[in-house]
C-alpha cells in the first residue's frame, strides 16, 4: 500500500489489513513455530494499529511498525509461557498439521531449532524480502549482526534441512574393487625328446 494519506478513513484501514494480513501471520509463524501464536500476535498489533491508525497512516507504510509488534508481542508471549512450553517438552511437542506439506514441516521444525534472533533475522530477509538495513532498523541492530545472525542461521538450517537420502542419490557410488587377476602358474611341460 503506498502511504495513506492523513485523511484516513477505517475503509483504508481495512484495506490494508486485507493486503498485509495473511503475509504477517505467515512470517510470525515462521519467526515463532506457533501457528495459534502468531495469530494472537498479529491480531493484537492490528488492533494497536487501529488505535494509532491517522497517525501510522499520516507516516507511510505501516506495515514495518505493525510487523514490528506483532514479533515483540510473540517474544513476549514465549517469555510468559515459559512453563507451559516446559510441560509440552514434558509431554512432547504436539503434533504437525496434517495440512501441511513434508518441506514445509521440516522447515518450521529447523526453524524452531535456531535462536529467535536468528529466526527473526532469516523469516525478514529470506521469507519477507526485507534489505539487511531495514531488518537492522527493526530489529533493532546493526546490518553487521543481522549479516552475522543470518550466517549463522543459514549454516544451522544447512546442516538440519540436510536430506540423507537426497546425499545419498547424488554420491557417486563407492568402487566396487577390481577382481585380483587370475594367478596363473606355469605347468611344467613334459620335454618329448
Amino acid at each position: 500500500m503506498s502511504g495513506p494519506s492523513p485523511s484516513s478513513t477505517p475503509s483504508d484501514f481495512d484495506h490494508f489489513y486485507t493486503v498485509t494480513a495473511k503475509r504477517l501471520v505467515a512470517a510470525v509463524y515462521a519467526a515463532t513455530g506457533d501457528l495459534a501464536e502468531a495469530e494472537d500476535a498479529v491480531q493484537e498489533a492490528y488492533a494497536r494499529a487501529w488505535q494509532r491508525w491517522d497517525r501510522l497512516a499520516a507516516e507511510g507504510d505501516p506495515t514495518p511498525w505493525v510487523r514490528t509488534v506483532a514479533l515483540r508481542l510473540a517474544v513476549s508471549s514465549w517469555r510468559r509461557a515459559r512453563n507451559r512450553m516446559r510441560a509440552h517438552f514434558r509431554h512432547g511437542p504436539p503434533p504437525d498439521l496434517p495440512d501441511l506439506a513434508p518441506d514445509r514441516v521440516a522447515l518450521v521444525h529447523a526453524l524452531r531449532g535456531l535462536k529467535p534472533e536468528q529466526r527473526t533475522a532469516v523469516v525478514l530477509h529470506h521469507l519477507l524480502d526485507l534489505p539487511i538495513e531495514q531488518v537492522a532498523r527493526e530489529t533493532g541492530v546493526s546490518p553487521g549482526a543481522v549479516r552475522t545472525r543470518l550466517s549463522r542461521a543459514r549454516k544451522a538450517l544447512g546442516s538440519h534441512l540436510a536430506d540423507p537420502e537426497a546425499d545419498a542419490d547424488t554420491k557417486a557410488p563407492a568402487p566396487v574393487p577390481a577382481p585380483h587377476p587370475p594367478v596363473c602358474h606355469p605347468k611344467e611341460v613334459p620335454s618329448h625328446g
